[in-house]
């Protein structure tokens, strides 16, 4: 067919275009072809470079898409960007909270199961008083038991025998530490010693405290020495248990790496050994405490030296036969023995369970 004019316009368009766009692509600069001198190239014909044109077209376009697509991976960075902000909006939002509130939940979370276990206690209490089962007299019900307390409590009796009963119990226990931590360190490390004692620190640990005191009395002939004697022999041995079991599941690689960083003994012990073995010997503490408060009750109940203490209140009520004064003492051992472990032993242990990230700290 041959060449119209109107063909011939829309190929000089078509050329014109081509070239605009590849002065883009060229970074601004304006590089025409040798042909864009003469005019745009024939259409058809012999004269026409067609297969050059082509390719040219060809490249154009691949340079096109390759555009479209890094526009595209942009566009989608972009999206993805602005999920994430909005889904840690959400978290914050979902997080977000006074810490007065969340303090209050905590402490409401961890109260109301023993104000339940109180109020179900109570509840049992009072019923067993109704059925008759032993007169008021032996077991008065706990209206009785809480105004006896009460008058104890303003009277300041109740005051004076915690603190006489709080010193003994922190100070013996206090001498239990000492000497289970030297004691288990030494045995932990030394395979002579545990060979010789390890299984007499256990068979000490399960003797009743109150198999001690005919022989404290007799070597402190009563008197303070006496009870300290019987409570650190109690707490000691399980101290000494707890850190040698501890001890005993420190990973090897642990301390090899300790050495290699150049610990040596003390330093080991202290920086490698001792933080390694607190699961274990955190659980060894409470034990000691429990025997140390179960073997101080016990020496004060059997031996007297003239000061006001829990145990001398309980045997007074218990001779003059003043049963809700009785009582009245045997829930202020109890609630010193749930408010110790709660207070000191249960923030502990907690601590340290986050520490080794044994909880959740979401929940």
């Amino acid at each position: 067919m041959p060449d119209t004019p109107i063909a011939e316009d829309d190929a000089a368009d078509a050329y014109l275009d081509a070239d605009v766009y590849a002065t883009s692509h060229a970074g601004g600069q304006h590089r025409p072809a040798a042909a864009s001198v003469a005019g745009p190239p024939p259409v058809g014909g012999e004269g026409s470079n067609g297969p050059d044109a082509d390719g040219s077209i060809a490249s154009r376009r691949s340079d096109a898409a390759e555009l479209d697509a890094d526009g595209s991976i942009a566009s989608r960075r972009s999206d993805a960007a602005e999920l994430d902000a909005d889904l840690a909006g959400l978290d914050a939002l979902e997080l977000a909270g006074s810490p007065r509130l969340e303090f209050a939940a905590r402490a409401w979370a961890a109260t109301w199961p023993k104000l339940a276990a109180v109020a179900i206690a109570l509840g049992v209490w009072q019923l067993v008083v109704w059925s008759g089962w032993r007169p008021e007299y032996a077991l008065p019900g706990p209206v009785a038991v809480f105004q006896q307390l009460w008058a104890g409590i303003q009277d300041g009796s109740i005051w004076e025998g915690i603190v006489t009963t709080m010193q003994r119990a922190f100070t013996g226990y206090a001498l239990a530490l000492v000497i289970g931590v030297v004691v288990g360190a030494l045995v932990a490390r030394v395979k002579v010693l545990r060979s010789a004692v390890g299984s007499m620190i256990t068979g000490l640990q399960t003797m009743p405290s109150i198999a001690w005191f005919p022989l404290a009395v007799v070597l402190f002939k009563g008197g303070e020495g006496a009870i300290f004697f019987v409570v650190v022999i109690g707490a000691a041995p399980a101290i000494a248990n707890g850190l040698i079991s501890g001890t005993d599941n420190i990973p090897p690689i642990l301390i090899r790496a300790g050495k290699v960083l150049g610990a040596k003994r003390l330093s080991l012990f202290w920086h490698v050994i001792l933080p390694a073995s607190m699961p274990g010997f955190v659980g060894g503490m409470k034990q000691g405490w429990a025997f140390a408060w179960r073997s101080l009750l016990a020496g004060e109940l059997i031996v007297l030296t003239g000061r006001l203490s829990i145990g001398a209140q309980l045997t007074n009520a218990r001779d003059l036969n003043d049963i809700p004064w009785l009582m009245s003492v045997m829930i202020v051992i109890l609630v010193i023995g749930i408010l110790i472990d709660a207070v000191f032993f249960g923030q502990l242990d907690r601590r340290l369970r986050k520490r080794w990230g044994l909880i959740d700290t979401a929940t």
